[in-house]
This record gives structure tokens, C-alpha cells and sequence, in this order.
């Protein structure tokens, strides 16, 4: 059986000319696409999950096709698990690159070393698996005859070419890596003893097609199963479900091309398909994934649906769903595991969706292909909108200007058409899936013309979007990526630079504007995030965007010690590669959340709670789209100096806060307590009732109210009888390291007398405090080589700030302080930093003041401002009152809550894959590093200002110049460094830099600590 669907896919067949793996047709034998029905009652038989016989040979046609024979001999090859890419299972190797391809472009032809991948699996029927008639191998007395139906042998993905053998038949060839391919497979199947032979490719026309930022990894990767399909059953079906805003009532429509019955239970319907109910029900949104379960009967065969009633629509210039315009709080969604690469189970998809939820996520744009259909099926049931995009992507010939780029050609126009008929087919039918993409970064072309024409006559429910031309001809939406703030606030004005085309400027001018791409998350960052959201939140046109992207794909790896590690470009001997390009994600590989999830939760939390007009009250507003506020609970805390003294529920207001609108509520009055110390009120909103994606309790935004400044003088604040600095001689070689001058005795404090180094604080020995300008540059730092803005990481190494030097020019000794002048600067360069270090102390503790003033002219911004000091290794827990629990820096601060806070050393670390600065806790007021958890310690305070903390057991140096994290061995010393003044960090790795207000300037500046055992 083999019914086409409503809307044909154009088809085509392999030329004789070329190898089936060099043509740029779609492929031959492959049955028309369908919707993807797992509610089916209809048998089916699971292929992977199990070892398959794996023969790899270097090259496409090495070896005859005579292995796909029943009888052949494979007894000395390997086996491999499938779904699986071979790579990652000894077999070759993974490559990495984001624009070029790997291999001589000269399309459709590739290289003669295409590592191919022969794969056997032998497997049986169940007892009661129906065949045809027309099986030379049914059974007589078992089921089958006429109504045996058909069994269709369905790939979910292989990357990139396959041909495809059921017990020595030929079934035919396909390319489309990420896209379902079925064949008819009934009058070849036996009762036992089949044996199927899949031969794949790595590299084949299609991967022209597919040059999207990711690991090339070969293989067969999702699920292949035999489908039986009733003789009486429908080929396809397509459900329509319609929701009216200003009716609230639902419209239903299911149609397939046999006819059939229709059920829905819970609204009372049963209807024939093709026909239409109406009646009121509650609609389908990312915010209120409301489901009704139905039933399509045709023939033999049951398949369960989960309708969903919405309405998508461009109107008066806005993307809208259900009536209303929806603001994209996105990410970009790559398949990856860092053990199994793209073959991801579901639980790990759930895993992953139910991580997007609990951090305030509401969409989901499927770069650069359609992902497993499970995952559709889970946004479906969780609650994502979703942009559906192709498997298509041409960006190395966009980078290279080559006249070839297949989307320009006439002759791929089959293969772009094919791809676009088998993503709509498969996902039509989800609710989630409110957005098509014709692929990304492909430049112009007519295919892509075409693809859009087809689309839309297939499916004119649902808007398209392409961003690679920026015109927009082909596309719903004006879409960009990585465009700076300031541009995106002249889009949302409508006052964006003017096509040339009239027409065309008019149009782009009328649509909704959205980031495709934005806020490049790629090793600490992404900064500016809070920008680009009130950009969203004030200009109506800009709807948000979808950062890139979700997690970091470093592949993992382990040391002979056990411990692991994740390898990126480079890492497998690639001679063409894009380094830790693919590490840009808001999770670390192991699915850990990065600081820059934390700050995207926070930066796009759907209420805002804040102070209200009213002394003591608090303003709660509600940035829903659809939802009030009534499945959230409001949690309030009393905290002084970060200790909570009191805390309860607000009640909210009887009647619902709607979408947009907002509420001042009271606080209660402040509880009566002999502390003192500084105040703040936290207030959170948290989910009142279980979801499937969080628990009573779960906080999805907060807010704090400064209550109240501290009532005594600051901590640092010296007593009234301060300690006079006094010479004293050596009295030991360990005191005489720095030098033969003796030592000053200040306090608690001894330092060196020639150099002015402090040496130790009461009972610790320390290194000395001393200017630090220098941070291991992150990947925002460094940039990207095609950036055209000024890269402040390379700059920064040119004029030598990570080789500062130290002078001491003056060491002075007076009644009421010890003073020491210096000049920092770097070997080759006229700048310098003259700093002044000026220590006074009591008898209990040491203060500091230092003064920095720059010489020369500094035109570029510094990485950091402050000192940098060393504890022995045993001072390894850590308490502070300030910005916590996660590291922050001035545009990456949002999530940092002000609050009392305890770690260790070893946890503040953030493991970004390639290692680089990390860990920065701001606005701290004090630190304490002890031995042990309540063990004696340090403490540190920051007078009459706050400052950024960071500790760890290596040097800012070290850092540097570690490429994984393996390669950062702790030492002897715990490094501190304390900042008066952090550089922002910006995502100049792929997008704009760090924002003015964010930036470092090299200025006079004073700043001061004081210091004092516990």
C-alpha cells in the first residue's frame, strides 16, 4: 500500500552518471512523507536498541554490495549499537567546523576517502505479524490473506546517504540526514532469518546541504522500525484545530485520505473525517499547554491524537497567537549528548525540556534541522512554541561567494523541495509547531523561493520564516542574528536603514521582528542580555529572540586517572576545524546549568516584582502573555546582613492580575529584632500547584527592596586608637625571603621592609597583596576573527597586560601608616599604573587604601582593576555577604541576589570547557576564607564600597593557559583577588561587545580593604 499524501512532494530518481551518493536528487525507492503517528494500535517491531554487525571501509566502494546478501559471512566484523554515530564508537573520528566544510568543495562530487559505514542486522518476526499474499514466505495457516496490509521499513535519520538492502532487494537510496524515510517492505519479509543491510555514507551530495555548525558524525542515529500498515487503513492524516479568540470556541478538522471517524471524548464529539466540529474549549498556548485526547478510527487501525486548539497569525505587523502578540523567550535547540552525540534518548529530551521550563523558556527554534519527532510530542504536552526548521543549511559557500551554493541552483531545487515536504509532513499535526523555517544561513536563491511556495500552499496555518536574506521575500518575519542593541532599538522604532527595493522596504517594514540568533553563549556570557530584553519589552515589533544556543557540545573524554573532560575542534587531529566554536551553550555538556542560564531565567522571568509607589509596598507585574497570576504563590523574607529573621506568604489579590497588568501589594512591617546591620526584603513568586515540569514551591521570578541601612559605622571602619608601623630586624630566614632590610611590623601585619610586601596577618602567611589589571581572557573577550569591532582580548595581550610588571619605587615608614609606591607596567610599552599602597592598621586589624594612576595613553578599557593575594592552600571554605550564589560581572548581574553566602574554594569554580575567567562574585561587602567550614580564617572587608570576590587554587596565568579543564592542577596557594572594577563581558564571540556603560576605562581610581583574622 502506498497512498500519496494530499499535497505530493516532487520526487526524483537517481541519475545513472553519477554515484547515487554524488547525485543531488533526494534519493529512490522512498515512499511519499506522512504525519508521525506513535498513538497507532497498529504493530510495530523496534530494529535498534541493540548491537548490529559494523564493517568500516575508507572509502564509498571499496567493497561490492555482496555483504547485503542473506548468507554472507560477517562473522569477523565488529558490532556497533544502533542508533549510534560510528565515530564515536573507535571507529574513525568526529570532526568540528562551523562554516567550512570539510572536505574540497566541488559540489555535487566528495572526496574519494568517504569513510563508509556497512551495517547488518538479522532479526524475526513476531508469531503474529501479518504478511501479504504476495510473500513467497507467509505463513499458510498463520495471519495475512488479502487483508495482510502492507509493512513499511522506516529510518528516522541516517547522516548522510544510505542505501538500503531487506534480505539481498535492493529498496532504494536516500539523503536528508534528519528527515523520516520509509520504504514497502511486506513482500519481502519472512517469518525468520531476515537480514537487513543498510550502507552509509558519510559524505554525499547532501552534506552540501548540511553544513550546520555542529560535529560531522555518520551514522544511523535515531530509531529504525518495521510499520505495519491495515489493508483498509489511511496513508496520512492532517488534524486542523482552530481556536476563536473572541468566541473561545474551538474548530476541529481531521482529514485522511480513507475515511474514518473522529472521537473527543471530553468535548463529546465523534464526526467523519473531513467533516467540522465547533464548541467551546480552552485553548493550547506554551503557557497553557491544554490537551484533549481524540481517537482516529479508518479501518483496522486506532490512532491516538492529542488536539490542541490554537491560531497563529501576522497581524497589524505582529506575530500573534490566539489574539494576542507573543514575546519569543527562546533558545536555539541542537540534538547532543556528549556520550551519543544526535542520537538523544527521550528522557533526555524531557530532561532538557523540562530544564527550559523550570528557567522561564517558552521557545524552542530547532537549529538547524527537525529534531527527533519525540521531542515535538514533549513540547506538545510541556508547553514550547516551536520554529520547525529544514534540514538545510549552505553556509560554506555563502562564506566563500561561490556562484554554486545549491539553493541558487535549479538542480538541487528537488532534494530542498524533498526536505521541505518531509519536515511538514511529519510535524503538521503538533500544536507546538507554530513557526516553519526553510533552514538557516543559505544565503538567497530561487530553491528557497520555491520551497516557501510549497509550503505555504501546503500549509497556509502557520507563518515562515527564513533570516539569510535579509530583504525578506520569503519570509513572515524580519529576522536577524547578533544584531547590536542599538540596531535593534532603530528596528523596534521602524527607523532600520531603507532597502533599495520600495516594495520590499515597505513589506519588511510591516512585519515582526525577531533574534533568530542572539546573546552568543559561549564560555562566560553571554552579557547584555538585560539590554536586549527591554528592548523587547519596550517596541512592540521586536518579539524577542532565541539565544544561541542550549548547550555546549564537547564530546566526552577521560583521562587514565578517570577524570573527565570534553574534547572540541582540534581535539581529534581534524586538519580543518573551528576549535571550541561548539561549546556555546547555556548548559555545560554534562547538562549542567551555566551562569548564563541562571541570568537568562532572571533576565526573562515573566513577573517582575520590585517597589512599589507606596512606602513598604511592593509592585508584582505580570509579563504573561496569556496567563494571570493565579498559579503563582508570593513568598516574602526579612533578611539583615543575609540572615533571614522573618518571612510568609503575600496574599495576592482576589481578583486575576491579566497579562500586562500589575498589583501594589503591602508589605508586612518589619520584624522587631536586636540585629542590626543591613536590610532587604525578597520577594518570590513560586508555582502554587504541582506541573509537569516543576513542583509546589519552584521559584519562577523574584525581587529584593532595600529596608534598611545599616544602623553602626561600616565594618571596616578602624577604632579611634589606630597602631603606628615600627622597623623591627629579621629574626629568621623565612621573614628575611623578600629580602635583607628586616621587616615593618603594622598591628597584626609584617611585612618585608625593602619591597613593602606583606608578608603575614596574625598566624597566616600570605602573599602579598598587589595591583592586578590582568583576567584570563574569556571567548566574549577574545572575539571572533570576523568580527569587525575592536577585539579587546588580543588588544589587551599586544599592550602586555597579561606580563605586568612590578616596581617598587619607594618604601616609607610614618607615624601613622606604611606606605609603598610602585609602577605596574609591561616589558615593550610606555603605559604604566602608578599605585600607591597605603596600610594602616589597630591592633586587631590591617586596612589598606590603594590609588592607581594611569600614565599614558590608555585608549582601550582594562580587564580589571584591583589586588591580587595568596593564602596557604588549607584556606579553603568561603563565606561573603554580597552578590550570590553564582558568579556575576557588571552585565551578567541580573540573577546575582544580595544575600549571606558559604562554598568552597573548589566550588566557586565555573567549568567552562575551555577554561578562562570565571567565579567573579560582585557586590560583596565582606569575605571570609577559613580553614575548614567554621574553622579560623580570613576575613575581608570592603570599605565604604563593594567590591568582586573570586578565589581559586590557580593563577589568572595558569588559567590562561589551560585548554580543558583537566589541565588546571591546584597548588600550594588559594589566589584572591579582590576588584574595585570588573570589565563587562558582552558576546563578541559571535555578536557585539561589551555595551559603554559596561566597560572598564583605564581612570585615577582609590579603593581600600580591610583585613583581620577570625
Amino acid at each position: 500500500m502506498s497512498i500519496p499524501p494530499p499535497a505530493d512532494p516532487p520526487s526524483s530518481t537517481a541519475s545513472a552518471t553519477v554515484p547515487y551518493y554524488e547525485d543531488v536528487s533526494p534519493g529512490t525507492g522512498c515512499l511519499p512523507p506522512r504525519a508521525w503517528a506513535p498513538g497507532s494500535d497498529a504493530r510495530r517491531l523496534t530494529l535498534t536498541g541493540t548491537a548490529w554487525k559494523f564493517r568500516l571501509s575508507p572509502a564509498a566502494e571499496l567493497h561490492s554490495d555482496a555483504f547485503a546478501e542473506p548468507h554472507y559471512d560477517d562473522t569477523g566484523w565488529a558490532e556497533l549499537p544502533v542508533p549510534s554515530h560510528w565515530v564515536l564508537h573507535g571507529h574513525g573520528a568526529p570532526a568540528y567546523t562551523n562554516v567550512r566544510y570539510p572536505f574540497p568543495v566541488d559540489p555535487p562530487r566528495v572526496p574519494q576517502e568517504n569513510p563508509t559505514g556497512d551495517h547488518r542486522h538479522s532479526f524475526d518476526l513476531p508469531d503474529d505479524w501479518p504478511l501479504p499474499p504476495g510473500n513467497d514466505e507467509a505463513r499458510a495457516d498463520g495471519p495475512g490473506g488479502t487483508d495482510a496490509g502492507e509493512t513499511l521499513l522506516r529510518f528516522e535519520g541516517v547522516e548522510s546517504c544510505a542505501r538500503v538492502w531487506l534480505n539481498g532487494h535492493e529498496l532504494g537510496t536516500f539523503q536528508g540526514s534528519r528527515l523520516p524515510h520509509e520504504f514497502a517492505v511486506g513482500a519481502l519479509l519472512r517469518p525468520r532469518g531476515n537480514v537487513l543491510a543498510v550502507r552509509v555514507h558519510q559524505w554525499s551530495a547532501g552534506s552540501y546541504l548540511e553544513d550546520q555548525d555542529m560535529w560531522w558524525l555518520p551514522g544511523i542515529f535515531r530509531e529504525v522500525t518495521l510499520l505495519h500498515r491495515p489493508a483498509d487503513a489511511a496513508h496520512d492524516h492532517t488534524v486542523h484545530a482552530d481556536y476563536d479568540h473572541t468566541t473561545g470556541r474551538g474548530t476541529l478538522r481531521v482529514e485522511s485520505d480513507r475515511p474514518g471517524r473522529v472521537t473527543v471524548p471530553e468535548l463529546g464529539w465523534e464526526l467523519r473525517t473531513g467533516e467540522t466540529a465547533t464548541g467551546e474549549v480552552e485553548p493550547w498556548t506554551a503557557e497553557s499547554p491544554r490537551l484533549y485526547d481524540a481517537e482516529l478510527t479508518v479501518g483496522g487501525e486506532r490512532i491516538a491524537l492529542r488536539v490542541g486548539f490554537r491560531t497563529v497569525a501576522i497581524e497589524d505587523g505582529l506575530f500573534k497567537v490566539n489574539g494576542r502578540r507573543v514575546l519569543l523567550r527562546g533558545v536555539n535547540r541542537h540534538e547532543f549528548h556528549p556520550e551519543t552525540g544526535r542520537a538523544v534518548d527521550r528522557e533526555t529530551m524531557r530532561r532538557d525540556l523540562v530544564l527550559m521550563k523550570q528557567h522561564n523558556i517558552n521557545a524552542v527554534r530547532t537549529s538547524h534541522y527537525p529534531p527527533h519527532p519525540a521531542f515535538l510530542d514533549l513540547c506538545d504536552e510541556l508547553g514550547l512554541w516551536v520554529v520547525d526548521e529544514c534540514d538545510l543549511e549552505t553556509h560554506g559557500f555563502v562564506e566563500l561567494g561561490d556562484s554554486r551554493n545549491p539553493v541558487a541552483d535549479d538542480r538541487w531545487t528537488s532534494a530542498l523541495l524533498d526536505r521541505a515536504a518531509r519536515m511538514v509532513e511529519r510535524d503538521k499535526n503538533h500544536p507546538c509547531v507554530v513557526v516553519w523555517s526553510l533552514g538557516n544561513e543559505c544565503g538567497t536563491g530561487a530553491g528557497l523561493s520555491e520551497m516557501a511556495r510549497w509550503i505555504r500552499q501546503r500549509d497556509p496555518s502557520r507563518p515562515l520564516h527564513y533570516e539569510g536574506d535579509h530583504s525578506c521575500p520569503d519570509s513572515d518575519f524580519y529576522s536577524r542574528m547578533y544584531l547590536p542593541h542599538a540596531d535593534v532599538e532603530r528596528v523596534g522604532q521602524i527607523k532600520e536603514p531603507a532597502l533599495d527595493d520600495t516594495e520590499l522596504d515597505a513589506r519588511r517594514r510591516s512585519l515582526p521582528f525577531i533574534l533568530c540568533e542572539y546573546a552568543h553563549a559561549m564560555g562566560n556570557g553571554p552579557g547584555g542580555l538585560s539590554d536586549y530584553q527591554r528592548l523587547f519589552e519596550i517596541y512592540e515589533r521586536c518579539q524577542g529572540g532565541f539565544v544561541w544556543e542550549w548547550i555546549d557540545h564537547g564530546l566526552a573524554r577521560r583521562t587514565e586517572d578517570g577524570r573527565t573532560w570534553f574534547a572540541y575542534g582540534g581535539d581529534f587531529g581534524e586538519e580543518v576545524h573551528d576549535g571550541n566554536f561548539v561549546c556555546d551553550g547555556l548548559l555545560f555538556p554534562d547538562r549542567t546549568p551555566s551562569p548564563g542560564l541562571v541570568e537568562y531565567k532572571k533576565v526573562i522571568e515573566p513577573v517582575r516584582i520590585g517597589p512599589g509607589a507606596a512606602p513598604g509596598s511592593v509592585l508584582v507585574c505580570n509579563g504573561h502573555d496569556f496567563l494571570d497570576l493565579s498559579h503563582l504563590a508570593l513568598e516574602w523574607s526579612y533578611e539583615i546582613e543575609g540572615e533571614k529573621v522573618s518571612g510568609g506568604m503575600l496574599p495576592l489579590p482576589e481578583g486575576p492580575v491579566p497579562p500586562g497588568g500589575s498589583v501594589e501589594l503591602p508589605l508586612p512591617s518589619a520584624p522587631e529584632t536586636v540585629r542590626s546591620g543591613e536590610a532587604w526584603w525578597t520577594v518570590r513568586a513560586v508555582l502554587a500547584q504541582r506541573t509537569a515540569w516543576g513542583e509546589p514551591g519552584h521559584p519562577v521570578a523574584w525581587g529584593q527592596l532595600r529596608a534598611a541601612e545599616p544602623e553602626y559605622p561600616p565594618t571596616a571602619t578602624l577604632p579611634s586608637v589606630p597602631a603606628a608601623p615600627h622597623r623591627e630586624d629579621a629574626q629568621d630566614g623565612h621573614e628575611r625571603r623578600e629580602g635583607d632590610g628586616g621587616h615593618i611590623r603594622l598591628g597584626p601585619a609584617v611585612f618585608a621592609a625593602d619591597s613593602g610586601a606583606l608578608l603575614r596577618l596574625g598566624g597566616i602567611p600570605l602573599q602579598a597583596p598587589r595591583l592586578d589589571v590582568w583576567r584570563a581572557t574569556t571567548d566574549n573577550d577574545d572575539g571572533a576573527p570576523f568580527q569587525p569591532d575592536v577585539r579587546h582580548g588580543p588588544l589587551w595581550r599586544r599592550h602586555g597586560l597579561h606580563r605586568m610588571r612590578h616596581r617598587t619605587d619607594g618604601v616609607e615608614v610614618t607615624q601613622e601608616a606604611f606606605v609603598v609606591r610602585t609602577r605596574v607596567a609591561a616589558a615593550a610599552s610606555p603605559l604604566g599604573l602608578r599605585t600607591t599602597y597605603r596600610w594602616t592598621g589597630a591592633a586587631d586589624r590591617l586596612r589598606l587604601a590603594v590609588t592607581v594612576e594611569p600614565e599614558g595613553d590608555w585608549d582601550f578599557p582594562l580587564p580589571r582593576i584591583g589586588v591580587r593575594l595568596g593564602l596557604p592552600s588549607a584556606y579553603g571554605h568561603v563565606r561573603w555577604f554580597g552578590g550570590g550564589p553564582g558568579e556575576g560581572y557588571p552585565d551578567t548581574a541580573a540573577a546575582a541576589r544580595t544575600g549571606l553566602w558559604r562554598s568552597t574554594v573548589d566550588a566557586l569554580q565555573t567549568p567552562y570547557v575551555r577554561p578562562q575567567e570565571n567565579g567573579a562574585r560582585p557586590d560583596v561587602r565582606w569575605a571570609e576564607l577559613t580553614r575548614g567550614a567554621r574553622g579560623p580564617g580570613l576575613r575581608i572587608e570592603a570599605d565604604g564600597a563593594m567590591c568582586w570576590f573570586t578565589a581559586r587554587r590557580w593563577t589568572s596565568e595558569h588559567l590562561d593557559a589551560a585548554a580543558h579543564t583537566t589541565d588546571l592542577v591546584p597548588g600550594e596557594t588559594v589566589w584572591v583577588n579582590l576588584d574595585h572594577a570588573m570589565h563587562g563581558i558582552g558576546s563578541q564571540s559571535c555578536g557585539p561587545g561589551v555595551l559603554p556603560q559596561y566597560q572598564l576605562s583605564a581612570r585615577p581610581v582609590e579603593f581600600g580593604f580591610t583585613f583581620r583574622e577570625t
